[in-house]
């Protein structure tokens, strides 16, 4: 069976990846609003990119990689232009050397970003081809979801951890406000057991503020009161402003021994919290981005990997439940099971009522009357 990973171009010009067993189908699905999500508001929906692979996990990894990629770069898989590809897989420094190159030294900001934007030069590629068009000042964007903001993170151990629940559940975008040891971190790489990609990715930033600075919604993860008046969700409740929402998204979550100060909640537009044993309201910096990641997983259509359903039988025509029936009567009753007289129907009643309530398929009732034509049998 053929595995597929694909990328559809949605009514607002912003892309969708996913991965599914059945192409067509699944694209029948995004066209007529069955997966509520993303795409659901997004349509008329057009598959601009498939690609066949031999197994699941193949499909799936492959949907994983391409789902934090630019949209330059993905426009350049979709037009198989290999060299712009080429170009836009360089990592950001080396892009930013070439260019230099033949521009001279370009200040670094503090943020680690430089002034480029700032300066009308001309780039390997135009900036209509690397952004192409958007409708709002903040284009919306299913495949990076929230950007997961870690303030001062105290231990490169903790940062893994959180990379790896990230990636879980198909965040790939991470920011590191000061960290205390650093970055990179060395201990970093194997807390997050194979979440390279969320790693290879961090950026990092002095200040919050720098941090959120390109972000629309940003919400502050605390289980304390800190003086700043603003509205309280649930991450369940968050994560399902977030899938509508136009316009960066960034959870902030606070260093592991003392949580996020007043100052930093008070750059926040909401709070997030959630409800916990007033004995022991101690989460780990993992399990709140785990808790944070999850819920905005459900309700992002991400395309996340399921275990495999079975497909459920129907249950059985009604002439096959009353042939189990007649079947267990017949050896009951020469045993006097429906004695008195009096409980007969009763019981009879009962009988009926407990053999049709699981609603068996024609399996079951076929196993089922096997089994009393076994115990009828004489014992050799």
């Amino acid at each position: 069976m053929p595995f597929w990973t694909y990328i559809l171009r949605c009514a607002d010009s912003s892309y969708y990846t996913g991965h599914t067993d059945d192409l067509e189908t699944r694209i029948a699905h995004h066209h007529d609003g069955t997966y509520k999500g993303y795409t659901h508001d997004r349509r008329p929906v057009e598959l601009v990119w498939a690609e066949e692979f031999a197994t699941r996990e193949e499909a799936l990894a492959n949907e994983l990689k391409i789902k934090p990629w630019s949209r330059a770069k993905k426009e350049a898989l979709i037009a198989r232009d290999w060299d712009k590809l080429s170009y836009f897989a360089m990592p950001p420094a080396e892009r930013e050397a070439r260019a230099s190159a033949s521009l001279g030294h370009i200040p670094r900001l503090r943020s680690g970003r430089t002034e480029r934007d700032n300066l009308e030069v001309k780039q390997p590629f135009a900036p209509s081809e690397v952004e192409g068009p958007s409708p709002t000042p903040f284009a919306p964007s299913e495949v990076e979801g929230p950007i997961i903001v870690l303030v001062r993170p105290q231990l490169g151990e903790n940062i893994g951890k959180a990379a790896r629940a990230m990636l879980n559940f198909g965040l790939t975008r991470m920011r590191l406000v000061a960290p205390r040891d650093g970055w990179p971190n060395p201990s970093a790489g194997p807390a997050a057991a194979g979440a390279d990609i969320v790693l290879a990715q961090a950026e990092v930033y002095d200040t919050l503020a720098e941090a959120v600075a390109d972000c629309a919604h940003v919400y502050a993860t605390t289980v304390r009161k800190r003086g700043v008046t603003k509205p309280v969700l649930t991450p369940e409740e968050a994560a399902r402003e977030t899938v509508s929402a136009v316009g960066g998204t960034a959870f902030v979550f606070g260093p592991e021994r003392s949580g996020l100060e007043t100052d930093d909640v008070a750059l926040a537009r909401s709070i997030i919290t959630v409800p916990i044993n007033p004995e022991f309201g101690s989460l780990n910096l993992a399990q709140a981005v785990i808790l944070c990641a999850y819920e905005w997983s459900k309700h992002a259509a991400s395309g996340l990997a399921q275990p495999p359903a079975e497909d459920l039988l129907p249950p059985a025509p009604q002439e096959e439940l009353e042939g189990l029936i007649a079947q267990i009567t017949e050896h009951l009753e020469p045993r006097d099971y429906f004695k008195p007289a009096g409980r007969a129907h009763a019981t009879r009643l009962t009988l009926r009522n407990m053999l049709t309530k699981p609603a068996w398929n024609h399996l079951e009732v076929r196993t089922m009357r096997g089994v009393i034509t076994a115990l009828m049998r004489t014992p050799r």
